[in-house]
């Protein structure tokens, strides 16, 4: 579960963007050529206007911030507010700065949108029923329902075989790496099994439609907080041992988490914990593709029973093509300057993750991927006060996705050319709408 997460807005054609004084026009964002490969444009705004305001998509003008160091401060400063109040702009433009429909749903409660002292508050409460044991223990789990997903397409793969030749397909992104975080965080949730096909559509509809009209978004929202809510007052009555029990248990000094805070927070759990796995498992997966060499590298590793370059490898692949393009929203609620440019109380802040990941300032040669680079601080799960809570699940999940597909798939490959991928037009988030492959389906005996 991402601490840095959703709220997608279409792509569009390019906004207007203002010129930078000594370099001309800076380049078109947020069209689907950006989409494809935004860092050309990233770097030239890190060189040339690295804190720069621009018009989103969606009509809201808002600042980029695209060096490492001043995205460190940017994630830190508590001048910058996560609670869409302190945004200067019009009913209408607050409105594009959420998660679509979480304000009608009453679902702002969460620890996207607040600041301390309450967010202080929640984090804490939260943090008692979701801790790295919990994790730790869950991680029997992960393995079994990532071999689980890959028996299903290597079995759909045998059945469809016309000849001993023939190659299994699947894609990817639909087949395993959407899935598998669905139903891992509906488990920790304690979602029972017979509703969590309903929450896998709730969360596809808002995969298919983050690039598109916030209205699909919008309804899937509704439904699951309709559900969250009915599942709390079962949980209050037959409580059980999963995370939304625990957040109905959890007090700090006699606070309690109030019916509305339960379900946002379930909600965020739920919403943090499946996109931004689907996309590093997506993205890792077509960054090795794209780079046979690390490929090679890893394979060679997890067959003589490492695990080290594994987890860097991770790290790595979050630096160098993450699945969080940028923060999530903040808000200036005092004038203020960052990067050298003055911003105004009320300005919207956005922090380029993505950008501020490939400054050569901070690593060398950013645009090679090296699974063993060290002193990898990159700014995948946020810094500060709001780092990733689930950032624990979200490594488990990479690594267990990664290793197991690379071990009982060794020739898996891109099954259409690089150039006819299509990723998904979005502000916040960054993956790909599908990951076409084929495999040589291993004999049953191999089968995990």
């Amino acid at each position: 579960m991402h601490q840095q997460i959703p709220a997608e807005t279409p792509a569009a054609a390019p906004a207007e963007e203002p010129a930078a004084a000594s370099a001309g026009a800076a380049p078109p964002l947020f069209t689907w050529e950006f989409a494809t490969d935004p860092y050309p444009a990233y770097a030239w705004l890190r060189e040339h206007a690295p804190v720069h305001r621009t018009e989103l998509p969606s009509g809201v003008q808002a600042w980029l911030v695209t060096r490492y160091a001043d995205a460190r401060q940017a994630l830190a400063d508590q001048r910058l507010s996560k609670n869409p109040a302190n945004h200067a702009g019009s009913a209408h433009a607050k409105g594009r700065t959420g998660i679509p429909g979480e304000r009608k749903a009453e679902l702002m409660t969460h620890l996207l949108n607040i600041d301390p002292p309450d967010h202080t508050r929640l984090r804490r409460l939260v943090s008692k029923a979701f801790t790295p044991a919990r994790v730790a223990e869950f991680a029997p789990r992960v393995q079994e329902l990532t071999d689980q997903l890959i028996d299903a397409f290597i079995e759909k793969a045998r059945t469809a075989e016309k000849g001993e030749a023939e190659k299994g397909e699947a894609d990817l992104i639909h087949d395993f790496a959407f899935p598998l975080p669905i139903y891992a965080i509906c488990e920790l949730l304690g979602v029972p099994r017979e509703d969590q096909d309903d929450f896998r559509d709730w969360a596809g509809m808002m995969i298919r439609h983050g690039g598109g009209p916030r209205g699909g978004v919008a309804r899937s929202v509704k439904k699951m907080r309709n559900y969250l809510v009915e599942l709390i007052h079962r949980k209050r009555d037959e409580p059980g041992d999963d995370l939304i029990s625990g957040l109905i248990r959890a007090s700090d000094h006699g606070e309690h988490l109030t019916e509305n805070e339960a379900a946002a927070m379930a909600f965020i759990l739920l919403f943090a914990g499946f996109e931004t796995t689907v996309n590093l498992i997506g993205n890792g997966v077509h960054s090795l593709f794209m780079n046979p060499d690390q490929r090679a590298r890893l394979q060679d590793s997890l067959a003589a029973g490492e695990s080290g370059l594994l987890a860097t490898g991770v790290e790595e692949l979050l630096r160098y093509d993450g699945p969080v393009e940028l923060a999530t929203w903040r808000f200036a609620t005092e004038d203020l300057t960052l990067g050298g440019q003055d911003i105004t109380a009320g300005d919207p802040v956005l922090v380029v993750l993505a950008a501020a990941d490939r400054d050569p300032e901070r690593f060398a040669e950013p645009d090679t991927l090296d699974l063993s680079r060290g002193d990898n601080q990159h700014l995948g799960y946020g810094h500060g006060i709001h780092y990733c809570l689930g950032a624990p699940l979200a490594r488990l999940e990479g690594q267990t996705a990664l290793a197991t597909l690379l071990t009982r798939l060794p020739d898996l490959e891109l099954a259409i050319p690089p150039e006819e991928l299509r990723w998904r037009g979005g502000l916040i988030m960054r993956g790909l709408r599908t990951l076409p492959v084929r495999f040589t389906p291993p004999n049953v005996s191999d089968a995990g």
